[in-house]
């Protein structure tokens, strides 16, 4: 589903992505731990088709994803680090208007659908300024399946929110593979989410430090090994 080679972006002498290669099949999920600063955000973007890198390949189910940029976004959906939803609009008001500038059906039975998946449709007309932070992170995952995405980056989506939603967005990630999508989430975190998650990344001065399946790892081997990867960078920084 996804294939990455040797990717790299820099800024004049500022490389931000180092010789970045991973690879993740369907129904797979990638989590990418680091610090901030780096280079998380950056290679999500690129995974995105947002940033183009300085060197490197990108193949998305088979097609170059750099050459092709249009062809592979339909089948991508990336959410930020926020929800980025209007907050002056209701729930179905923001699914209709994502909809309505993406080409797509807004019939309100296809829309009413997508907020009964994500545990809003009983809020539907309310207004999102009045949401939780975790309601308009769900609502956000809600633009996701109307797009019925294959690939999913996540970008921090359990900062901010409390247990019960952290749990939901754990689940959800659960339920997008099982319908064979592959999905990376990049976080600073440990824990949240990642019973959902089959491989663990780390990432430390835009190299991808090590790529591991989680069922080799307890957390304690985790957060050890990343700490000692971390603390390591730094110091050879």
């Amino acid at each position: 589903m996804i294939a990455a080679q040797d990717l790299r972006k820099a800024y004049g002498p500022h490389v931000v992505i180092d010789g970045v290669s991973l690879a993740l099949g369907a129904g797979q999920c990638l989590a990418l731990l680091g610090a901030n600063g780096a280079g998380k955000t950056t290679l999500l973007r690129i995974l995105a088709t947002l940033l183009r890198p300085t060197a490197g390949s990108l193949h998305l189910d088979g097609v170059d994803a750099l050459r092709e940029p249009d062809r592979v976004r339909p089948w991508l959906a990336i959410v930020a680090h926020g929800s980025h939803v209007y907050e002056d609009l209701t729930a179905r008001e923001n699914l209709r208007f994502w909809e309505t500038l993406r080409g797509g059906d807004v019939s309100p039975a296809r829309l009413m659908g997508a907020l009964a998946e994500v545990d809003l449709d009983g809020v539907a007309d309310e207004r999102v300024r009045t949401f939780s932070a975790g309601m308009k992170r769900r609502l956000a995952l809600a633009r996701v399946r109307l797009g019925e995405a294959r690939v999913l980056l996540l970008d921090e989506p359990f900062t901010g929110l409390d247990r019960r939603a952290r749990k939901w967005v754990a689940e959800y990630l659960l339920a997008f593979k099982a319908r064979g999508g592959a999905a990376v989430i990049a976080t600073h975190g440990f824990g949240d989410g990642l019973g959902a998650v089959d491989r663990v990344g780390i990432l430390g001065s835009g190299r991808l430090l090590v790529d591991r399946p989680t069922a080799d790892l307890s957390a304690e081997e985790l957060h050890r090994l990343y700490e000692s990867l971390t603390d390591s960078v730094e110091d050879a920084g």
